[in-house]
């Protein structure tokens, strides 16, 4: 269970990032609240998982679920590049997040 909230907390994280970046600087009044509820829930959900898991392999997990997530919505949905050393980096975020999940 903790994996899992785990998981969604790192889900979250991307839709704090995405929406915060939506948001224009918090100027805008919907991406701003569902930047605050996500971030709210991303917080509570590893603060949930952080009960049964190592700090150092949660914060991790979730910080790397959020980089990667990111990092996709970035290039699928705002038009960022997708160059080869951009590629490498997030295949090696993807690597250290499985070594992790693996090391628990």
């Amino acid at each position: 269970m903790p994996w899992i909230l785990l998981s969604i907390a790192g889900a979250l994280e991307v839709v704090w990032a995405f929406s915060m970046k939506q948001s224009q600087g918090f100027t805008r009044l919907w991406p701003s609240l569902i930047t605050l509820i996500a971030m709210l829930a991303s917080f509570g959900l590893l603060a949930a998982a952080m009960r049964s898991l190592p700090l150092g392999t949660a914060y991790a997990v979730w910080t790397g679920i959020g980089a990667l997530g990111a990092f996709v919505v970035g290039i699928a949905f705002l038009g960022e590049s997708a160059n080869a050393t951009r590629l490498l980096a997030a295949a090696l975020i993807l690597g250290g997040i499985m070594l992790m999940k693996a090391s628990s």
